[in-house]
């Protein structure tokens, strides 16, 4: 964290032009492997309905992205990748990612998100393990997590929307 001790990230919007920088700091944080998981499929051929960064002077050092996804009947986001910089990935960069996509679907009036990761991670903003919801592919079902923005929990089958 060689920079952090002099600038603090500032968190921005995604832009075009930020897709390269975006894609390395993936790249870098989850490698080739991350295209044979079940959430790659979700992403897959469709497009971010929006996508938070963390920016230095010296470019991008963090990212994620909501997905359009459906739940059943019910219209929801998908959260990830959330990717940070290991030089910075003790500075509270992803927390601040987290933050900005609960943020932003609270705004959307979605009636929650949906995200595959680590439950002690994602526990402290609420999300928690979801009984109900499948994924079209293989997926641990310790690690599906639903974060319920004040509505109920839909059910079903999860498809791009």
């Amino acid at each position: 964290m060689s920079e952090a001790a002099t600038e603090r990230p500032m968190l921005t919007s995604e832009t075009a032009f930020d897709a390269a920088a975006v894609a390395r700091v993936v790249e870098a944080a989850f490698g080739p492997g991350r295209y044979a998981k079940t959430a790659e499929r979700l992403r897959e051929g469709s497009a971010p309905q929006c996508g938070f960064v963390m920016r230095t002077a010296a470019g991008v050092v963090g990212s994620v992205r909501l997905w359009p996804i459906w739940i059943g009947e019910t219209p929801a986001t998908f959260l990830g990748p959330i990717a940070v910089d290991k030089a910075w990935r003790e500075a509270g960069l992803g927390a601040s990612l987290v933050e900005a996509c609960v943020d932003w679907a609270r705004e959307q009036g979605l009636p929650g998100v949906l995200l595959v990761g680590d439950p002690p991670y994602f526990g402290r903003f609420g999300f928690a393990r979801t009984a109900g919801i499948s994924l079209p592919g293989p997926v641990d079902p310790a690690r599906l997590l639903w974060l319920s923005l004040g509505g109920t929990q839909p059910a079903g089958s999860v498809l791009q929307r």
